[in-house]
């Protein structure tokens, strides 16, 4: 009879410790838990930042290249009108040296 009851009592306290170690391991997971869910948070919020300067970035290239293409279209235009005034120089210096 005393055996029984201190398989019982054993089998009680184990039981208690496993329940005690259960709750203690279920409050450190929700912990981590809650830090993981803050870092995603913080690495979202990064990651949302750094596309915003990424899209600025691309719509500075955009305003720059539409610069760059207008100019390249003035510098065509003016070295076409450059050519033709000097390719007629250049034939009237050719009648006047022969």
């Amino acid at each position: 009879m005393k055996e029984q009851i201190t398989k019982n009592l054993l089998c009680i306290v184990t039981i208690g410790l496993f329940a005690s170690c259960d709750a203690d391991v279920n409050k450190k997971l929700e912990n981590k838990l809650y830090e993981l869910e803050l870092k995603t948070e913080s690495l979202d919020s990064m990651v949302n930042r750094e596309m915003n300067n990424i899209k600025n970035f691309d719509s500075f290239i955009n305003f720059e290249s539409d610069k760059i293409k207008k100019l390249d279209s003035v510098v065509t235009e003016s070295s076409s009108k450059i050519d033709s005034m000097v390719g007629g120089k250049l034939e009237l210096l050719k009648e006047i040296i022969n």
